[in-house]
């Protein structure tokens, strides 16, 4: 009888799960018009892929669109619609889904360099200490991952980091390097991103 009830707890619990995923997938069916059903985004380069982004760095981003700490006039409406259960959910389902990661550019290796060992004249760190050397990011200290993020998303975000347009980096550790790169330096990097596994 015991083993009856532990298998009927496990069924509810696994069956829980489902319907949170598909809450989280529902509630997502907005977002797929830009980031792709599976949070590959396939139709703008310019819209960042989320699928297989860490949930806390999703929530947080939401956050900021919804209080207006980071501009964007498409995301600052969507996100002024979300609770903070429509955001975990949104954040869990994409979390949970694979990113299709592109060959990486055979032009990349100064990108390569860079992102594994920084730029010392000119005191930028290696991109790999925060976001892992596979680009896979670090979820406690809510470091994104990077990988397989599109080249043309990740230089728009470099260039509002340098800008100051975007201010959303704790203790301004993105404003920081961001300053210290060059136009090509932040392209190289980010054709190197675009193929990281």
């Amino acid at each position: 009888m015991n083993q009856i009830k532990k298998l009927l707890c496990l069924g509810l619990v696994f069956a829980a799960g489902a319907v949170l995923a598909d809450d989280g997938r529902a509630k997502a069916i907005t977002c797929s018009a830009c980031h792709g059903a599976d949070g590959n985004s396939v139709i703008n380069p310019e819209w960042p892929n989320l699928a297989g982004q860490h949930t806390g760095y999703i929530v947080a981003q939401l956050q900021a669109f919804k209080s207006g700490a980071r501009k964007n006039s498409s995301m600052n409406a969507m996100a002024a619609t979300l609770n903070d259960r429509d955001m975990a959910d949104i954040a869990d389902y994409f979390a949970g889904q694979s990113l299709k990661i592109n060959a990486v550019d055979s032009s990349a290796q100064a990108g390569a360099a860079l992102y594994r060992g920084g730029n010392k004249v000119t005191g930028v760190p290696a991109c790999m200490a925060c976001h892992s050397p596979n680009g896979a990011g670090n979820p406690p200290a809510n470091f994104p991952a990077l990988r397989g993020q599109h080249a043309k998303y990740t230089i728009l975000q470099l260039q509002a980091y340098k800008s100051g347009a975007r201010a959303t980096d704790p203790k301004a550790i993105m404003r920081t390097i961001a300053a210290r790169l060059s136009n090509e330096e932040m392209e190289n990097v980010a054709r190197f991103i675009e193929g990281l596994h």
